[in-house]
């Protein structure tokens, strides 16, 4: 993303294209970057070049990798002192190999960042993803990357984040750090390797060893990080597959919070979780005791012997080892207890010692995240956008509850890549990008009460509907509670309003057969009962065996003329309870229906040679005769002539709208040819049994 030209790129198959921030519909510039080598056109699937890496440069040039069909290539992409400019092409002649820059396989995780020139980057080595390592090329320091083929460093490792953060004020002391998953033996699990999930690091200033680890990390360490929940019972459950990381930065530089989603790693649970970890818990767990195998069981246990100078993990010419200037000045017997203790004995735990979000649905787990500080009238608030497997968002806030306790409050559902400066959210997939504001707030309706009861932080009643808010002192009139969500204080007065204004929707059903009236409030936590009014009094609507309740409405089954009546949908959140639908159920006849929408040619329009219709024994086919049905017809009573009547002339409204109903054949004749709906489908949209 560049904020400077305001463009957004997106690294493809085979192309990168530069897309407005503002409006991702404009035009994009596309620069195509198909295999560099004479190869075959019909290289197909996996076999091309997968963009996997985009970094600034400088300001004019992006450095970019692909996977070359299998044969990692790099190059450097012009866009220009400005956006107007409209460059973006590739620079010609500037192609190099991307071994230790990008893996082979696009289907592989990559992680990298560029600092300073040096570009360092979590990646599979080889072609068939049997080495991985963390690499550092480029730059003016030399190439530096983990062991090989030592799974006490890396073990059939999933990269997902690299960052520079800041140690101290010192720049020696800056170090990277990467977070990943892995397969490991040290913890319970005997000789089955269980996945864990890691945070290491590295010091950006390790030139390698001098006669050990020569060219490879001599500062490279890592440790685990947890996430897990105790279950009523005391079992507890872990969290053992980072999958992504955002880290949110502070006033602080050298202390941001870190964001982990988690997933469960077996196929019996379903489950994720988001664990927020704190740097100075972090940088404890490195400055504690290292992991050491001991004893003849060959446990894992804390290593309690002489620590070697310098502390391994310590950077040259930091805060701790002012007089050492290079890694190469570390003495053989630290270099050599990095190499064979690469693991530190505690593990990183997060904030309170549990999730900040837990999901146990058993449809989705949580894949990405982005957070967002949002400042509000009552204080400022974390929203957290987690991406699912699904292919949707949720928009998160979470509330302290209690001194021990938090609620999660699920806002709404979208797709995004967050950013923070324009307020935009990015959908990207495999088949497109699709830009969505991040204020939403007219998904909540016009009601104030709506609008409070939503929680939004982005979102504030100004008076006549939910509109974005933006902190301002003049702005006295907006309502807004985001801790509590209390609509009786803070719209006092306006509520009313919406109750008159909501409109009696009138409803048709045929008895013996079933009805749907929906019901959907606009808060997911609301909870809903529903209400039958009859006869002036309203009562609870219990009947469990004929009525299916859903989270859209309910469902009555096998409808009879005592269902008739209006049914109010009741939402009740925050002891604020309000009618989100008013519903008239009318019931129609079942014999009456079937004889007026029978399809037999009625008498007046049969043939003289035609015979009439053998008289039926059995009532249903009797109600099909046209002479029966003519007999049932005047045989019903008035006030069921008028509910049919009453129906045909809202179903002819809805074929032709702000057309007079009329009963008169001209109107009738006329409203075949005034471009309303044919008069065919009016007989087949009766009511029919579901």
């Amino acid at each position: 993303m560049d904020q400077d030209q305001g463009r957004l790129y997106l690294g493809c198959r085979e192309y990168l294209v530069a897309l407005d921030m503002h409006n991702v519909n404009k035009e994009p510039l596309i620069v195509s970057l198909r295999s560099f080598e004479n190869r075959p056109h019909s290289c197909l699937g996996e076999c091309a070049n997968f963009v996997r890496l985009m970094e600034p440069w400088n300001r004019t040039h992006l450095y970019t990798c692909g996977t070359g069909a299998y044969k990692p290539v790099c190059t450097f992409i012009n866009r220009g002192w400005r956006a107007e400019d409209y460059v973006f092409r590739l620079v010609p002649g500037q192609v190099d190999s991307g071994k230790g820059k990008c893996s082979y396989d696009p289907r592989r995780a990559n992680a990298a960042t560029l600092i300073n020139g040096n570009l360092y980057a979590g990646v599979h080595v080889d072609f068939m993803g049997t080495d991985p390592a963390i690499f550092r090329t480029l730059g003016d320091r030399p190439a530096v990357r983990t062991e090989q083929y030592d799974s006490r460093w890396l073990n059939e490792p999933v990269f997902v984040k690299i960052q520079k953060i800041p140690d101290s004020t010192q720049a020696n002391d800056d170090k990277l750090y990467f977070f990943f998953r892995e397969k490991s033996l040290d913890s319970t699990g005997g000789n089955n390797p269980i996945m864990v999930s890691r945070v290491g690091r590295v010091c950006l200033n390790d030139d390698g060893g001098q006669r050990s680890l020569v060219n490879k990390w001599t500062t490279f360490l890592k440790a685990r990080l947890v996430c897990s929940v105790t279950g009523g019972d005391g079992v507890e459950t872990h969290f053992d597959e980072l999958r992504d990381v955002f880290i949110l930065p502070t006033q602080d530089a050298r202390n941001p919070v870190v964001y982990g989603v988690f997933a469960t790693a077996g196929s019996v649970f379903k489950g994720s979780a988001v664990c927020v970890y704190a740097m100075s818990d972090i940088r404890n767990v490195f400055n504690g005791p290292f992991s050491h195998k001991h004893g003849h069981n060959y446990q894992w246990t804390p290593y309690t012997g002489k620590i070697p100078y310098p502390r391994p993990g310590t950077c040259p010419g930091g805060t701790f080892t002012p007089g050492l200037r290079s890694t190469k000045e570390f003495s053989d017997e630290a270099v050599n207890f990095v190499r064979a203790h690469p693991l530190m004995y505690q593990p990183v735990y997060p904030l309170h010692k549990r999730p900040l979000v837990l999901s146990t649905a058993g449809d989705h787990r949580f894949t990405s995240i982005a957070v967002d500080i949002v400042d509000a009238t009552d204080g400022k608030y974390e929203v957290l956008f987690l991406g699912t497997d699904r292919g949707t968002v949720q928009k998160v806030i979470v509330l302290p509850k209690d001194a021990s306790s938090t609620e999660q409050l699920i806002l709404e559902e979208v797709e995004v890549f967050r950013d923070i400066t324009i307020q935009q959210l990015y959908v990207t997939s495999d088949r497109g990008l699709t830009q969505v504001s991040l204020h939403r707030c007219g998904v909540y309706g016009r009601a104030c009460s709506d609008c409070c009861l939503a929680r939004d932080p982005y979102c504030a009643w100004d008076g006549e509907t939910c509109a974005s808010f933006t902190p301002s002192a003049k702005r006295r009139s907006r309502r807004q509670d985001v801790k509590h969500g209390d609509p009786l204080s803070q719209c006092r007065g306006f509520n009313t309003k919406g109750t008159k204004r909501l409109r009696e929707a009138v409803q048709f059903g045929v008895e013996g057969s079933n009805v749907f009236l929906e019901c959907q409030p606009r808060s997911p936590q609301a909870s809903v009962k529903w209400l039958l009014q009859k006869d002036g009094r309203r009562k609870l609507l219990n009947r469990e065996h004929e009525v299916l309740k859903t989270g859209h409405g309910v469902l009555l089954k096998e409808l009879v003329q005592a269902d008739a009546g209006v049914y109010h949908c009741q939402a009740t959140e925050n002891n604020y309870r309000h009618t989100v639908a008013r519903i008239a159920l009318r019931i129609l006849d079942r014999e009456i229906v079937e004889a007026l929408t029978a399809t037999d040619v009625p008498p007046l329009h049969r043939q003289p040679h035609e015979a009439a219709p053998p008289a039926a024994a059995d009532p249903r086919t009797a109600a099909a005769d046209p002479r029966t049905a003519a007999a049932a017809a005047a045989a019903a009573s008035q006030a069921e002539v008028r509910l049919i009547g009453q129906y045909c002339r809202a179903y002819l409204e809805e074929l032709c709208p702000g057309r007079s109903t009329k009963r008169t054949h001209r109107r009738h004749a006329e409203a075949g040819g005034s471009g309303c709906k044919p008069a065919a489908a009016a007989s087949s949209s009766f009511p029919r049994r579901l």
